[in-house]
């Protein structure tokens, strides 16, 4: 099905944002089943109510407002359907017993604001046991015909969601196949195995499910394990990920539970709105960057000034980094070593406190000034980065760029971390920042950043990184 000659040109910008703006792919099928629904349960509502005749009872408190007390009913009794999951997809929608208690709880709530707030302590008793009998009938019959009418064209193979299975032979446990054929909520397009997802057929691979209209995808834990970070490849195509059931255990970040049949699937739901959350963050960069650059320009001033006098050499320090898909750009800092360090540095290389060499760190690095000191111990140094921020190429948050001299030590698999836009700060810097001696613990923190990634895990960071920089940890 899928050849491995793809072409890696066209990237997108990151990892996590979308190469065009879309909605999550299956989303028409989704709401206008919850259209449905609502506007049924609506009309139930409406007419038990009138034909119970609640309507034309004297509510003291709603006198001339008895529209407005059905539309309170209405309200109230669509928010616990809602809260509750009966707008659901698949068994949800057929919870009876789950509908009994929702029209009970609303019944009893306007029983009891009406007793509150009427003077005369009259009540219909028996319309609104009425009422509670005839919406009970009304919306459990009509979502029984619902059912009863999706399933004939389910049959037919209309209204499904188009699906496509990874996973190799020994992982297709044949119980699981006939399950998903068996609830004709899918249609199952097509099979592959892990390979699929390698690098050399990764582009083929979601070019395929685009053609193809797929919007779920039903992956093996063991096609998925040490490629987690696919997961948004998935989630910014807005196709929604699922796992296969497996005996073991395993951790599968922004996931949820959905049942099919009686079994539970871990999902990974692609956002409504695929990508919105990373231009959110690159907004939140552009304005924060420019917001600190202008307020910050006295400190910048001041800084510049006492580096100049410290020692001879230039104020700001830069220096090559590789960032977004490996491209190189220049940092800046403001300089807290002599003007020769990168070259004394070949001289200390015996000295390097990160145990398997990658990452170059000395805790009284000779080499840094007595002002650099200082800067260096509440990050002053890092401000000038702002300015790369605001040209986008690093943002707030995100793993450190590093050294050409760096990243030619990477093995193949440190690659990934180059997929997602580097960042001043990151999960690396408040986890210990200089304190982390291998590289491979800095890596797997970056890797835990890429796959558990949010606007929330971001503001964390930038709170815990002041907290950090004021308390002065690990840094030197």
């Amino acid at each position: 099905m899928l050849s491995s000659n793809i072409s890696l040109g066209n990237l997108k910008p990151d990892l996590r944002s979308a190469r065009t703006p879309r909605v999550q792919r299956g989303l028409f099928i989704r709401l206008m089943r919850i259209v449905i629904l609502v506007s049924l349960d609506a009309a139930s509502i409406s007419l038990a109510w009138v034909l119970s005749g609640l309507s034309g009872t004297n509510l003291d408190i709603w006198t001339a407002k008895t529209l407005s007390f059905l539309l309170l009913n209405l309200g109230l009794t669509l928010a616990i359907f809602q809260t509750t999951g009966l707008y659901d997809a698949g068994v949800h929608r057929r919870n009876y017993w789950g509908v009994i208690k929702g029209i009970s709880l609303s019944s009893i709530l306007l029983f009891f604001i009406n007793f509150i707030y009427t003077e005369n302590r009259h009540f219909a008793y028996t319309k609104y046991l009425a009422y509670w009998l005839l919406a009970l009938v009304f919306i459990c019959g009509y979502r029984y015909l619902f059912n009863f009418i999706t399933n004939f064209f389910r049959v037919k193979g209309a209204i499904r969601h188009r699906i496509f299975i990874i996973a190799d032979e020994e992982d297709r446990e044949e119980y699981y196949i006939k399950l998903l054929e068996r609830e004709n909520y899918f249609s199952i397009q097509d099979y592959a195995d892990a390979r699929c997802l390698d690098l050399a057929n990764r582009e083929m691979t979601f070019e395929y499910l685009r053609k193809k209209n797929i919007d779920q995808v039903f992956i093996s834990w063991n096609s998925i394990k040490n490629r987690l970070f696919l997961c948004w490849h998935f989630y910014n195509a807005g196709i929604t990920v699922r796992m296969l059931p497996t005996i073991g255990e395993f951790s599968l970040p922004k996931s949820t539970f959905d049942m099919i049949g009686e079994v539970f699937f871990p999902t990974i739901p692609a956002p409504i709105i695929v990508g919105g959350d990373f231009w959110m963050k690159r907004c939140f960069d552009l304005c924060f960057s420019f917001t600190l650059i202008i307020l910050l320009s006295p400190l910048y001033l001041l800084i510049a000034i006492v580096v100049k006098l410290d020692s001879p050499g230039p104020i700001f320090f830069r220096q090559k980094r590789v960032g977004l898909h490996g491209k190189a750009f220049e940092i800046w800092k403001f300089r807290t070593m002599v003007t020769n360090a990168e070259k004394i540095q070949a001289s200390l290389e015996a000295k390097n406190e990160i145990k398997d060499g990658v990452l170059f760190k000395i805790k009284d690095d000779p080499r840094i000034t007595k002002v650099g000191k200082f800067l260096r111990r509440y990050s002053l140094d890092e401000l000038p980065q702002l300015f790369n921020v605001f040209l986008g190429e690093m943002s707030l948050v995100g793993p450190r760029p590093l050294p050409l001299r760096d990243v030619e030590k990477f093995k193949t698999r440190h690659f990934i971390r180059q997929e997602v836009l580097p960042g001043i700060t990151g999960l690396w810097q408040v986890s210990g920042r200089s304190n982390i001696d291998n590289f491979e613990d800095a890596f797997k923190l970056d890797m835990d950043y890429i796959e558990n990634w949010s606007l929330w895990l971001d503001l964390r960071i930038l709170l815990q990184t002041f907290q950090v920089v004021v308390q002065k940890t690990g840094a030197h």
